[in-house]
């Protein structure tokens, strides 16, 4: 696989990981926090989207490619979590400018 396609499926997952929590968030912020949803949401998306891809392309299911979508699962949440807040700054400051 190229890295530029991992590297597109790793944004594509952090964007939708993004989008879920932010809807989620609203429905359970009283009783979940945030960072615990966001790594959540991230283990399913991550999770299911790598069985998909093994189904899809006929490739055995694995446990130590299980333990890699995880890692990556964490990675995706640390990018939601974090990536996230550093595009809103960014976007108040360029509004601020003007």
């Amino acid at each position: 696989m190229d890295l530029s396609i991992i590297i597109t499926v790793l944004g594509f997952l952090t964007v939708v990981t993004n989008i879920v929590t932010e809807v989620l968030k609203k429905i359970t912020y009283s009783f979940i926090p945030t960072e615990i949803l966001t790594v959540i949401v991230s283990q399913f998306l991550t999770v299911f989207s790598y069985v998909l891809y093994c189904k899809y392309s006929a490739i055995d299911v694995t446990w130590y490619n299980n333990i890699s979508a995880v890692v990556v699962g964490f990675l995706v949440s640390y990018g939601a979590m974090f990536g996230f807040d550093k595009l809103k700054e960014a976007i108040e400051k360029i509004n601020n400018k003007k």
